[in-house]
C-alpha cells in the first residue's frame, strides 16, 4: 500500500540551521498493516508523515501509494486518500462550522467526483453521519447543528478521527493523536481508533511515545533515530518482545541510549 524509497529531506541546506530530517529512508507497508512508530524528538517521525502527505517535496527518493507515484503530487490531491490526525485536538476541524458541516467537508473532499464541492449533502448522507456519530457514544449525533468549537478536546479528536475515515482512506496517519487528552478520554479515543481500523481494514501508521502502546497495537513496531529507521519488528518478533528488550535493541542499533523522557516515563 505504501512505499517510501530512499527518501531524503534536508531543511535550510547550506545554512547554520541545516537539518537533515530524513536520511535515505525506505519503508514498505502492505495493505492492512498497522505499524507504530517510536523515536526521540527530532528522529524524523512527523517529517516522515509530512513527506507522505505532501506538506513539502522531498529532496531525493520516491513515495508510492497503492502503486501510484505521488512524490510530486500536491498536498490537497493526496488529502483525498490520506487520513491525518494530529496531537492537537484543535487541528483538523473548523471550530465555527457545525459538526454536520465539518463531516460534509470531509465527505466531499474525499469524493472522486471532481465537482464534489458543488454538490449538496442529501438526507441519506446526513442519516449516515448520524449513524457514524452514534458509534462514538459521545452524544454527538444529537448535536450535529452545534459548532465544533463547543466540543471538548476528546470529542473533537473523536470527530476528527471520524472525518478522516468517513470515506475509507488508503492510509491513516496518527501523529500522537491521544497525547494531549486526559487518560480516560485518550483510552476511549484509542479504542475507537482500533475499532475503526479493524472494521475498515485500514492501513495505518501511528506515532506514539508510549512503549507499551507501541508493542500492544498493530502488527509492526518501527523505531527511528536521526532521520532513519533503525529497527522494524514484524508481528511474530514483536509478540515476544518486552519494553526492556526494545530499549536494548535501540541502544545496539543506534549506538546510544534512548533519551526521550516521555518515552522512558511510559515504561
Amino acid at each position: 500500500m505504501l512505499d517510501m524509497i530512499h527518501v531524503s529531506k534536508t531543511f535550510h541546506p547550506g545554512t547554520v540551521n541545516e537539518k537533515k530530517a530524513l536520511r535515505d529512508l525506505s519503508l514498505h507497508l502492505d495493505d492492512g498493516d498497522f505499524a507504530t512508530i517510536v523515536g526521540s524528538n527530532g528522529a524524523g517521525k512527523s517529517t516522515t508523515f509530512n513527506a507522505i502527505t505532501g506538506a513539502f517535496y522531498i529532496d531525493e527518493g520516491r513515495v508510492l501509494l497503492d502503486g501510484e507515484d505521488i512524490t510530486y503530487q500536491k498536498e490537497y490531491v493526496r488529502s483525498r486518500v490520506i487520513g491525518h490526525l494530529f496531537q492537537d485536538p484543535l487541528k483538523g476541524t473548523a471550530p465555527h462550522m457545525t459538526i454536520e458541516e465539518n463531516l460534509s467537508l470531509a465527505y466531499l473532499r474525499a469524493s472522486k467526483n471532481r465537482r464534489a464541492f458543488f454538490s449538496h449533502i442529501n438526507s441519506a448522507d446526513k442519516a449516515r453521519f448520524r449513524e457514524h456519530l452514534a458509534q462514538l457514544d459521545m452524544g454527538l449525533e444529537d448535536r450535529m447543528k452545534e459548532p465544533v468549537g463547543l466540543l471538548s478536546g476528546g470529542q473533537r479528536q473523536a470527530l476528527t478521527l471520524l472525518m478522516a475515515t468517513v470515506v475509507t482512506p488508503k492510509i491513516l496517519l496518527l501523529d500522537e493523536h491521544t497525547a494531549a487528552l486526559d487518560p480516560a478520554t485518550a483510552e476511549k479515543v484509542l479504542g475507537l481508533t482500533k475499532k475503526i481500523i479493524a472494521e475498515h481494514h485500514i492501513t495505518c501508521l501511528m506515532v506514539t511515545h508510549n512503549m507499551h502502546q507501541a508493542l500492544e497495537l498493530g502488527n509492526r513496531v518501527i523505531m527511528m533515530d536521526s532521520g532513519k529507521i533503525i529497527l522494524d519488528l514484524k508481528e511474530e518478533e514483536k509478540r515476544n518482545i518486552t519494553v526492556e528488550d526494545l530499549l536494548e535493541r535501540f541502544r545496539i542499533q543506534a549506538g546510544k541510549q534512548l533519551d526521550n523522557d516521555r518515552i522512558l516515563m511510559s515504561t
